[in-house]
């Protein structure tokens, strides 16, 4: 299951490359600010309200498990109504969103220009996007992993094609990028749909029905949906806070670190594929009660991840300046680059042990311990930002990121024993 898992994940930061590898071959380096700055701030909805995804895949498991099928259909309900109304709240709140984030980044003139027309657009692609973590999640539980595949490749290649057109072919530039992925992610719900229309006819149905509404199970959704926001608003203002403590290097460090930061997007993604395994094989184990199966599926889970962070590392260190000179055509900005190459090369080996401990946690639905330990490590984090950077840099910057992945694997591995007495 992993493997489709992998392939679909590794879509989502492909995008991310091919987006600022059109731009960072326009003529200025603050196009490419620019959209590191728009994608930051969408990077930090659409992680922050991916609990839609990771907390439906668990409890999808855990019912099919049980083999509680009229649950496993509410779910799905449940999931999708709360996706259309955080959607449609964030469209409403769209220009105070715009303005808080561009008051708290201390960016340039143009990168500020550019980067509100790119979040203007691309904001109305919310609704979309929530629906699609909502399916893709419910389709995990199900370990079904062709289908999110499906979706992904559907999305992210239609957003590919029309970034490549609008850009390169027709010379909209940033607009032109944001465009591409409105159109985009609404062919990928299109497409959602379709999946989960042709799952609900085959899941088997014996008569019992389950109330979207029902207050018990609504307020247990919403409790875990709220520990993974918390968690992963933690997650997400750490990139936010990297990205704009970046701005105030200037324009060629801000575009050069936008450059490196997608060799972690691809960490992140990749790993993630063994985390999502997680959710829906562990998950399984937990609504059968079966200890067990749950260690055994656990170690095999972890021994592949490990493969794939060396692996990862390995290519980065390999081929990482020609990865850069794909991402951008800016002398400067490809110097900066490799000068920090290192850094992303090391993140896969420090962060496995806390991208597949996440999935871990989250097939158990023990979300609570995901959320204090994420904390924990996010005032680590501020605590090394705060003493470092002003001594080495850019360099203490790449350190705290370093510092909250490491200690959140950590902490996650010694409640760990707490988690199995509860199986």
């Amino acid at each position: 299951m992993a493997g489709p898992i992998i392939l679909a994940n590794i879509s989502v930061p492909l995008l991310g490359a091919v987006h600022t590898a059109v731009v960072g071959h326009l003529s200025e380096p603050y196009y490419l600010g620019a959209v590191a700055i728009g994608a930051m701030l969408f990077n930090f909805i659409y992680h922050l309200f991916n609990c839609l995804r990771m907390g439906t895949t668990g409890p999808t498991a855990q019912a099919r498990g049980a083999g509680d099928f009229a649950e496993v259909r509410t779910i799905l309900a449940r999931a999708l109504l709360l996706a259309g109304a955080i959607g449609g709240l964030l469209v409403l709140l769209q220009l105070p969103i715009l303005a808080a984030a561009l008051w708290l980044i201390n960016a340039s003139a143009e990168v500020e220009r550019y980067a509100g027309e790119y979040f203007r657009i691309r904001v109305w692609a919310l609704p979309a996007v929530l629906g699609s973590y909502a399916i893709v999640g419910w389709l995990y539980g199900l370990r079904d992993a062709r289908l999110p595949l499906l979706i992904l490749f559907v999305t992210n290649g239609v957003n590919i094609a029309l970034s490549l057109l609008f850009v390169i072919g027709f010379g909209w530039g940033v607009p032109g990028v944001a465009i591409a992925s409105l159109i985009a992610e609404y062919t990928g719900l299109a497409a959602g749909l379709l999946c989960v229309w042709r799952v609900l006819r085959s899941l088997p149905d014996d008569g019992r029905r389950s109330r979207v509404l029902d207050p018990a199970r609504f307020a247990r959704m919403l409790a875990i949906n709220g520990d993974i926001v918390l968690r992963t608003f933690c997650v997400v203002s750490v990139l936010a806070i990297f990205m704009a403590r970046s701005a105030e290097l200037g324009d060629v460090q801000l575009a050069a670190n936008q450059v490196l930061h997608t060799f972690l997007m691809f960490t992140s993604f990749g790993l993630d594929g063994f985390a999502h395994a997680a959710e829906a094989i562990l998950g399984e184990s937990v609504g059968r009660r079966n200890r067990e199966a749950f260690r055994r599926n656990m170690r095999v889970v972890f021994l592949w991840a490990g493969l794939v962070a060396a692996l990862n590392a390995a290519v980065y260190v390999a081929a990482g300046p020609a990865i850069i000179a794909l991402l951008t055509g800016i002398p400067e900005v490809r110097a900066a680059a490799e000068t920090w190459l290192l850094w992303p090369a090391l993140l896969p080996l420090v962060g496995v042990w806390a991208y597949t401990y996440d999935g871990v946690y989250l097939a158990a639905t023990r979300t609570r311990i995901m959320r204090n330990t994420v904390l924990l490590s996010f005032l680590a984090f501020l605590l090394v930002l705060h003493l470092a950077m002003p001594v080495f840099g850019n360099a203490g910057l790449w350190g705290a990121l370093a510092v909250f992945l490491g200690l959140r694997g950590v902490l996650l591995h010694l409640f760990m024993p707490r988690v199995l007495q509860s199986i």
